[in-house]
């Protein structure tokens, strides 16, 4: 199988995501989420996904879908969703990419209910969306500090 295909394949539904799941959980896979837009990808991001993985066996990332980007962030996303997933699920440190509508994950990770959920450091747990579910279910919530100077919003303030 060619490789696109194999990384293709890392973007996956909900019907998808609940078998791979099942069968991560039935070997005792510890399962870690995070999520964001990852408009423009770049070292800042790299280094929580990254830093996302070492939490547990296998990583979830939440993508947020054009319509849910632009309702947050308004004239972005600058890369459309298919795009911003492909990229994602080029990443060895991700084992699946999932889009979600809505403005927070909290549904998507209510569905999941994973071992750890991982923000940067920009976040407070108590700001974050299914920490409190995550935590009464007996998980963990991480917070990943942030690096300097690497955010989307900086890179697109230095590009104009």
């Amino acid at each position: 199988m060619p490789r696109l295909d194999i990384i293709k394949k890392k973007i996956v539904s909900r019907q998808e995501l609940s078998k791979m799941l099942a069968a991560w959980r039935l070997l005792s896979n510890k399962i870690v989420f995070t999520n964001g837009c990852f408009d423009i990808l770049h070292a800042g991001h790299i280094h929580t996904l990254e830093s996302a993985a070492d939490f547990g066996s296998k990583l979830i990332v939440g993508l947020n879908t054009d319509a849910s980007v632009s309702k947050l962030k308004p004239g972005r996303p600058l890369q459309f969703q298919d795009s911003r997933a492909l990229v994602l699920a080029a990443l060895n440190c991700i084992d699946a990419v999932i889009l979600f509508e809505e403005e927070t994950p909290l549904e998507l990770i209510k569905f999941i209910m994973p071992d750890v959920l991982v923000k940067g450091g920009d976040y407070k747990v108590e700001e974050i969306a299914g920490a409190n579910e995550v935590i009464a279910a007996g998980g963990k919530v991480e917070l990943i500090p942030l690096l300097e100077g690497l955010s989307t919003t900086e890179i697109i303030s230095r590009m104009k």
